[in-house]
This record gives structure tokens, C-alpha cells and sequence, in this order.
């Protein structure tokens, strides 16, 4: 199984998980993921009041450099922690 095949597997299976994950769990799901698929963040940040937006635009630049391969192994080591936690 190719690297994209396993990371779009596990975008796909961490969605079903029995129970939330923890908020930070899932900044770090969004920040891999968008690093993953659309590289360095490219946005400007939200203002002060956009509270959830900030966070997920943390999240994202927080992995800016870090290739798209990189992310993607990252992403799938995380979604499997989360599942195994969490239950499908």
C-alpha cells in the first residue's frame, strides 16, 4: 500500500472512532492533514474573536517545512493512536 493509499485510509477511519478525541488530538489530525494535502499554510491568521479558526490556523502553521510525506506518516501514526484510544 502506497503512502497516499494509507494516509487516505486513515483520514477516512479516524472519522468513525467511538468517542471525541481530545480537542488537541484533533488540532494536531487538522494541522497534519492540511500539511499533508495543501503544504505551508498560505493564509493570513484570523483576527482575535475567530477563536476556532485561530486555533485550527496554529495547528497548520505549526508544521509549516514539514513535506508532504512527512505529514502524511505523521498523520497516520497519529490517527492510529486515536483509533486505538478511542475505538472504531
Amino acid at each position: 500500500m502506497t503512502l497516499q493509499a494509507e494516509f487516505e485510509e486513515h483520514a477516512e477511519k479516524v472519522k468513525t472512532v467511538k468517542s471525541r478525541p481530545a480537542d488537541q488530538e484533533l488540532l494536531d489530525l487538522y494541522g497534519l492533514y492540511k500539511q499533508a494535502t495543501a503544504g505551508d499554510i498560505h493564509t493570513d491568521e484570523p483576527g482575535m474573536l475567530d477563536l476556532k479558526g485561530k486555533a485550527k490556523w496554529k495547528a497548520w502553521d505549526s508544521r509549516k517545512g514539514m513535506s508532504k510525506d512527512e505529514a502524511m506518516a505523521a498523520y497516520i501514526s497519529l490517527a492510529k493512536e486515536i483509533i486505538s484510544k478511542y475505538g472504531l
